[in-house]
């Protein structure tokens, strides 16, 4: 199975929760697809292999073999392009990679070569996978299809997603067998909930709710749970004990066997609806 874990905004426990599951699945995979923030190291604490770059194809212009049109300048999206003078002028650091700017070159002036957007980090045994996105690039999107890549369709996979519900939440959303969204009962929780219920809906991926730092505050997300029909498979309380050994580095499952249980059942429950 392959579980993706998400939340509509930062800080609401989603780390907590794959990194949780991975400790207590056997055989398990977490791929932390959060590069711009990479953090489920702190807290599985892998020993990582040599940093692997991920590289991207961008334009390069012939200059000698262009004609100033400025097609490739129109197509660009991300203002990556720019003619002046009938002169192109590649901005690489903006660039998408999206290949537009080649296709629409008549005269073929356009190539593409290697650039190196960041990396990506193993275990040996492949446990564990993170990426991490260079500092001023626009988009992580190779890096994580490179993570993904790493994945072994016989194992069990956790993926911790990147927060908010944009371009690298779909990409690693993408080909996940359930979703399982983490929120806090505040009304920013709340709000940036339903943007991710909107997404999982849309892309048909079957989804469940862990609600952390569980408490007085917890009604509203259970009325928006009842009319979606969003299962609540597990609370977290607000608890000073939690919030303690996590400031320490160390997880519910690392402090408390009964923790341990709970875990390992939410992951049972999950695969019995997968199952369905």
């Amino acid at each position: 199975m392959r579980l993706a874990v998400l939340s509509g905004k930062g800080g609401t426990g989603k780390t907590t929760v794959s990194t949780s599951l991975a400790k207590v699945i056997a055989n398990s995979q977490y791929a932390d697809c959060d590069v711009e923030e990479p953090n489920g190291a702190i807290f599985l604490k892998p020993d990582l292999m040599e940093a692997e770059d991920v590289l991207v194809l961008v334009p390069k212009v012939d200059q000698s073999a262009c004609t100033g049109c400025g097609a490739c300048a129109r197509i660009c999206q991300f203002s990556a392009i720019a003619v002046v003078k009938k002169k192109v002028l590649i901005f690489p650091e903006l660039c998408h990679h999206c290949g537009a700017c080649v296709l629409v070159c008549e005269p073929g002036a356009l190539t593409e070569v290697e650039r190196s957007i960041g990396t990506i980090e193993a275990s040996a045994d492949n446990a564990f996978i993170q990426g991490r996105l260079a500092i001023g690039e626009p988009s992580g999107l190779a890096i994580i299809d490179a993570i993904k890549k790493r994945l072994d369709p016989n194992r069990p996979a956790i993926l911790d997603c990147p927060p908010g519900a944009g371009c690298s939440v779909v990409k690693s959303l993408e080909g996940a067998d359930y979703a399982l969204l983490v929120t806090e009962p505040t009304p920013f929780g709340l709000h940036d909930l339903a943007i991710a219920w909107s997404l999982v809906q849309r892309m048909e991926i079957p989804a469940g709710l862990v609600l952390n730092k569980s408490g007085s505050g917890n009604e509203p997300v259970y009325a928006f749970c009842r009319e979606h029909q969003l299962p609540v498979l597990m609370e977290i309380p607000y608890s000073r004990s939690i919030a303690t050994a996590y400031a320490a580095g160390l997880l519910p499952v690392d402090t408390d066997p009964v923790w341990i249980r709970r875990f390992t059942d939410l992951y049972d429950r999950i695969g019995r609806e997968v199952a369905k």
